[in-house]
């Protein structure tokens, strides 16, 4: 399912996809590499993001490096290496908007472990930040925030000063002037996988 008439144009936008991150909580296992319908978790994640149109799509890897890369092979995608990845998400986010290479109006900053996100989602979140590229979009499902979220690119400098972490509620607060909500119809911007439950609910096999 795609959207027609109003169907946006995923070039003006560039896309990250943020994957380095040490897994803590599922335990042992990376949860990027885990198995899901046939290929590992990250694959299902950025393929989604891979089917729009993007500008430009940068992966950003630390943990587990050339594994998840390697689970990429064939992507349409380019990859940079957080070598401060055990310090954070906002390491990871501030490596991959600094490797970013093409112009764009705004850049869509997305999650490894969202492997039920489809392009529809993606199509209809690219479109909500087209509609008004001034601000700050964060998705929402039942009241609840969600990711990805869309960042107009003349903003950056300002969102990365103020700190934060994207999709949680203190990046809300510190942006708070820059930010709009909007519904989507469905949980899949809910859905990541932080716990071996989480991997459970999508693998259930």
């Amino acid at each position: 399912m795609r959207l027609r008439s109003q169907a946006p144009d995923a070039a003006r936008l560039t896309a990250v996809v943020l994957a380095a991150g040490l897994s803590r909580r599922m335990g042992e296992a990376n949860k990027l590499l885990l198995p899901l319908r046939g290929a590992p978790l990250v694959r299902h994640a950025v393929s989604a993001v891979a089917c729009l149109p993007f500008a430009e799509i940068v992966v950003a890897t630390g943990h587990d490096a050339d594994a998840v890369e390697a689970a990429l092979d064939g992507l349409p995608v380019r990859f940079v290496r957080n070598p401060r990845y055990e310090e954070g998400q906002m390491t990871t986010v501030n490596a991959a908007l600094g490797a970013l290479a093409a112009p764009s109006e705004g850049v869509m900053v997305c999650l490894g472990d969202q492997p039920a996100l489809t392009p529809f989602d993606l199509e209809l979140i690219a479109h909500a930040f087209l509609s008004d590229p001034a601000h700050v979009h964060v998705p929402t499902y039942g009241g609840a925030r969600g990711n990805p979220i869309v960042l107009p690119r003349v903003s950056l400098a300002t969102i990365c000063e103020r700190g934060g972490d994207f999709g949680c509620r203190q990046f809300i607060s510190r942006n708070a002037d820059l930010v709009r909500t909007f519904a989507m119809p469905s949980d899949h911007v809910l859905l990541d996988v932080d716990l071996p439950e989480d991997y459970a609910a999508l693998n259930p096999e």
